[in-house]
């Protein structure tokens, strides 16, 4: 025993060798780690429980994401279908959602009529044109339920292109309505590349498949080309338009240039019928003071996978030379 030293060199004093004493410090240590081990289970269920609770509330906004509006539509009511921003199959604004909510509204018995709301500058003819060949649709099988369209401060192209398949249409008197027209741009930098020097390496397998490539000089038949196509898709649009608008519609020359006008110099030009907001509309028109929301969003699924559909359109586009026009 005497033959110890302490960490100084002298001989331990009596009593540091207490057996009891050292086994009070391994009980204490083995407490102590069964206390971290309880700790560690603890948190371990804590952080499941919360990820399960996670993964139950995200498949609930899932599910519910999709319903979209005040649908409850009971009682009368008048049912109201917004349509924002650009009309697009990737945008909020796309005929599928549109129209899943049209549907509904005609549906429900309780819905004395529906506004179909409008505040976009336009976008795809193709979802335009399924949205207004959806509206037709609906009103031969419901005809008792007025359609009505209201402007709220834009209704350009293929905006008024979806208004042109209601019954009658109403706008704020400073609302911007018409542009009905198609267009598609681009750039040319041909005479900047000669400037600097630049020269323009362009592979493709078809003789035009690169048209619309911007570092290119003007093709006279590619040019000719294209504006047939455009002339065909805005003869399309205006054959709607005198469809839907019908003998309302005024014969001033400039309504199919592309040219907007406010919703006052509409309602003489023929564009609409006349001023008034969805309130307005479901009081005085329908009958139905109550507004009812119908717009159908798509759930969080949907909206996901369509941005990573058109992330991979854009970049095959890029690489591919696609394009498309627009109104």
């Amino acid at each position: 025993m005497w033959g110890r030293k302490d960490r100084n060199g002298s001989p331990p004093v009596d009593g540091d060798s207490n057996p009891e004493w050292e086994r009070g410090v391994l009980e204490r240590l083995a407490f102590s780690a069964v206390q971290e081990q309880r700790r560690t289970r603890r948190w371990n269920i804590f952080f499941r429980l919360a990820f399960l609770l996670y993964f139950i509330a995200f498949l609930w906004l899932v599910r519910m994401d999709g319903l979209g509006g005040d649908i409850t539509g009971r009682g009368p009511h008048t049912a109201v279908v917004r349509v924002e921003g650009v009309i697009a199959a990737n945008a909020a604004a796309n005929a599928d959602a549109v129209i899943r909510g049209l549907e509904k509204a005609f549906e429900n018995a309780d819905a004395r009529g529906v506004v179909v709301q409008i505040n976009s500058p336009g976008g795809s003819p193709v979802q335009a044109g399924r949205i207004n060949a959806a509206m037709q649709r609906l009103r031969d099988e419901y005809p008792q339920k007025p359609l009505y369209g209201v402007v709220s401060d834009i209704c350009a192209s293929g905006g008024y292109y979806v208004a042109v398949g209601t019954d009658a249409i109403y706008a704020d008197a400073a609302s911007l309505v018409g542009s009905i027209g198609v267009v598609l741009n681009g750039f040319g930098f041909v005479e900047a590349m000669r400037e600097f020097g630049v020269e323009r390496r362009l592979y493709t397998a078809g003789e035009h498949k690169g048209f619309l490539d911007p570092f290119s000089p003007v093709d006279p038949t590619i040019d000719a080309h294209i504006r047939e196509m455009l002339d065909t898709v805005h003869r399309q649009f205006i054959d709607v338009v005198k469809t839907g608008r019908g003998e309302r519609l005024g014969d001033d020359p400039e309504l199919f240039s592309g040219l907007i006008w406010t919703g006052e110099e509409s309602v003489n030009l023929g564009l609409v019928d006349g001023l008034g907001d969805a309130p307005y509309v479901a009081r005085e028109l329908v009958g139905a003071e109550r507004l009812v929301d119908y717009t159908r969003e798509p759930d969080l699924l949907t909206r996901l996978s369509r941005q990573m559909g058109a992330s991979v359109a854009s970049t095959l586009a890029e690489a591919f030379g696609g394009g498309a026009p627009l109104r």
